[in-house]
């Protein structure tokens, strides 16, 4: 049926509903650190994806960082 343009009837402004806003639910526990194992492949994702010109730029980068700050402290 969508091949046909039926698909915009149960589409996605078809599917917002139900209560909208309102105070959020106190009750439920929240889980503040679910997240940081995305957070983690997101960052080595990320620097997986870049060229190795890239990666040795920032290798020296972060090394001549490393330098001044021994060199402040």
């Amino acid at each position: 049926m969508i091949e046909y343009g039926g698909g915009i009837n149960n589409g996605p402004a078809g599917q917002v509903g139900g209560g909208g806003g309102g105070a959020p639910d106190l009750g439920q526990p929240v889980d503040f650190f679910g997240n940081a194992g995305h957070v983690f492949n997101d960052a080595v994702s990320f620097i997986s994806s870049q060229p190795l010109e890239v990666l040795v730029a920032g290798f020296f980068v972060i090394l001549l960082g490393l330098v001044v700050l021994r060199r402040a402290f």
